[in-house]
């Protein structure tokens, strides 16, 4: 059974303890609520319960359960390995494929196909749903994803996402002439108040940093490369749309009609680095935008 200790800092004084967890680790809220549920999660051998508040200096002690059979279904998906090896898998993943079943989407996510191609060799930090998932991308943006092999190696990648120490850069169209070169969003993001459904810059939000270039201009579009500082839920989706940029095709945050005849977002995850869990070698992929993507670039550089 794996082992985290958490040790609560002057900023997280009084919170929730499974908010804190979740918000601390790679552990989401709802697994997190489960393992207080199930008697993992201590403080000085003492069980604590979901709803107990955190003091500084408390160092809370929690167990992962070792893999137990998952209910999730291997599928015989085709997977685009850009690499793997004993601790990782990078995965391109294509538009239109989720990340992990959810209600609506119990079969043909990418983490069916990992279960298919890596049996029980995915860590468990996240329970069953999502086994070595590290990060996610939306279900309608394609491109690269690190995928763990086991919780060492998925608590190492946790970490450097959490100190911003890892890169992911995207490519993107938006609406509209960004006029200058470049520049940083800086706005928190939480769940609209008043659509459950979509993210929103919502003031004491979680904080959310997405720094942009402009790459090529086409008149009312622009092609700009993004790179994360946080990872929030549709964080570049809801950023760009913030300032008035949102991306082409993107049916939460973007305009009504678009010409193009999409199926989602013009956002690509395009390249990726981190530093080996195992090795402590810096590594680095990119993937080719698709090919949709590139047939509206062709359209908008004959306007």
């Amino acid at each position: 059974m794996e082992t985290i200790t958490l040790e609560v800092k002057p900023e997280n004084e009084g919170e929730r303890l499974d908010k804190f967890i979740a918000d601390n680790s790679d552990i989401s809220r709802s697994y997190a609520a489960k393992l207080c549920d199930e008697g993992l999660v201590t403080l000085s051998d003492k069980q604590l319960k979901k709803k107990d508040r955190v003091s500084v200096g408390d160092k809370i002690v929690i167990q992962i359960p070792e893999p137990t059979e998952l209910s999730v279904e291997g599928e015989d998906i085709p997977l685009d390995i850009v690499y793997e090896d004993s601790d990782v898998i990078v995965i391109n993943k294509p538009q239109g494929m989720c990340v992990h079943p959810a209600v609506g989407n119990e079969s043909g996510t990418l983490v069916n196909g990992l279960v298919y191609h890596c049996g029980n060799e995915l860590s468990a930090i996240n329970g069953v749903i999502r086994p070595g998932i590290v990060h996610r991308i939306d279900k309608d943006t394609s491109g690269l994803l690190i995928v763990a092999k086991n919780n060492d190696a998925h608590l190492k990648l946790s970490e450097q996402l959490k100190e911003r120490k890892a890169l992911r850069k995207y490519i993107a169209i938006v609406n509209g002439n960004i006029r200058e070169d470049g520049g940083t969003v800086n706005k928190p993001i939480s769940r609209n108040p008043s659509d459950r459904k979509k993210m929103a810059v919502v003031a004491g939000g979680r904080e959310a940093v997405t720094h942009f270039n402009v790459l090529e201009r086409f008149g009312q579009y622009t092609l700009i490369e993004c790179i994360l500082e946080t990872g929030r839920t549709h964080q570049i989706r809801v950023h760009m749309a913030s300032i008035g940029h949102s991306i082409v095709g993107d049916p939460l945050y973007g305009i009504k009609k678009e010409k193009f005849n999409l199926n989602g977002q013009l956002l690509h995850a395009k390249t990726i680095g981190f530093e080996h869990p195992s090795t402590g070698k810096m590594m680095e992929f990119s993937s080719e935008i698709p090919e949709y993507f590139v047939n509206v670039l062709k359209k908008l550089r004959k306007l």
